[in-house]
């Protein structure tokens, strides 16, 4: 059923979207989680869409889709993976160049005053969680790549984030934290966002485990890493919703009119917790509740449509302050993350479970 899915996805509907908008980190994502089926099956098939869609990323003269010269932008670096990815596949110089410019990025990189990437220009100071994930994972790797000794610098980031976003009375990560307590999201005292939003929860933990893959044997620090993991994993497990097995839009606010089980998050919840148990981060049994998580992802939200199967119960987008559409909405309440919409087949359902499928094929 998965992989029907899959392959009916990555020959239709990513190229759709790639042709309506121009490359984003979500479609990094997708171009992760194909690679990722790839490694699970040793299927070749997996890696076809990697090459047909490259284009989309980078044209045959090197100009990067979405790349702004000078931007800061973590997000953007993201596109890193997808040209490492491409550059392993397709053995172009082009894109060993494109990974080596994705990593110049980082070089003048803003930092907040705990010394943390900050998210974007447009977010300055701010640490958002999704951001650990686009940046820390490729910067790990190109420093294994360039023969580099900048682990502190990564793990120290990974501590301060928790010291900015954990709250540990709910046991759970809010969504982003503004250093400069300027934002009227910000709470004035911690500089916390009021929300714990699971896709935010879910990006953390997928760079958690992602990071410490690449660093486990390069630096003693990546066990730092592995109690992060396991802290968070065990506070956010009994947030779980019995009748679906998977978790909330609003993780902690079961008691909130429209709240929803939703597919993204819960599926980068599944994969930490497998991926997790593989590494050896977490006991063997982590593993299987992750696979129950999937399970009920499945269950719950992979349906047959006319056209084919339909991964439903993705919200499309969420995030805090104007963004680059100077939308006056997005406050950072609860009913904010509510009122997003969701969307089908969206990117980020898609591709995290074909990363958490990887993960459950390779426990087969």
């Amino acid at each position: 059923m998965w992989l029907e899915y899959f392959e009916q996805y990555l020959d239709r509907v990513f190229p759709r979207f790639l042709s309506e908008k121009p490359w984003n980190y979500k479609d990094d994502l997708c171009m992760v989680g194909a690679e990722d089926l790839y490694c699970a099956t040793g299927s070749e098939s997996w890696r076809e869409p990697v090459r047909r869609n490259a284009s989309f990323l980078m044209d045959d003269a090197g100009r990067v889709a979405n790349w702004v010269p000078g931007e800061h932008n973590i997000d953007k670096v993201s596109f890193g993976k997808s040209m490492r990815i491409l550059r392993d596949v397709t053995g172009e110089a082009r894109w060993a160049e494109g990974v080596e410019r994705a990593y110049r990025i980082l070089a003048d990189y803003p930092r907040t005053v705990t010394g943390n990437f900050w998210h974007k220009d447009i977010y300055p100071d701010q640490v958002w969680l999704d951001g650990l994930y686009m940046g820390m994972p490729f910067y790990a790797a190109c420093l294994t790549e360039n023969g580099e000794d900048n682990w502190d610098d990564i793990l120290d980031q990974f501590t301060s984030a928790h010291k900015l976003l954990w709250d540990e009375q709910l046991g759970l990560y809010r969504h982003a934290n503004d250093c400069s307590r300027k934002m009227e999201w910000a709470d004035p005292v911690t500089g916390q966002s009021p929300v714990v939003w699971l896709r935010a929860e879910g990006w953390f933990l997928m760079a958690l485990a992602d990071t410490y893959e690449i660093a486990k044997d390069r630096t003693p620090r990546a066990g730092e890493l592995c109690p992060l993991l396991k802290n968070a994993l065990d506070r956010l497990l009994p947030y779980q919703v019995a009748d679906t097995g998977m978790f909330l839009q609003v993780v902690d606010r079961a008691d909130l009119t429209g709240n929803y089980s939703e597919t993204s998050g819960s599926a980068m919840v599944a994969y930490a917790l497998m991926k997790g148990a593989r590494l050896g981060m977490l006991p063997p049994e982590y593993g299987e509740k992750g696979s129950r998580v999937l399970d009920g992802i499945r269950d719950t939200y992979l349906k047959k449509g006319e056209q084919g199967w339909e991964l439903h119960g993705i919200c499309a987008s969420a995030g805090l302050g104007p963004g680059p559409d100077n939308r006056t909405d997005r406050t950072g309440t609860p009913e904010y993350y509510l009122s997003e919409k969701q969307m089908v087949d969206n990117q980020h359902g898609a591709a995290a479970c074909m990363m958490a499928v990887s993960e459950q094929l390779r426990r087969a």
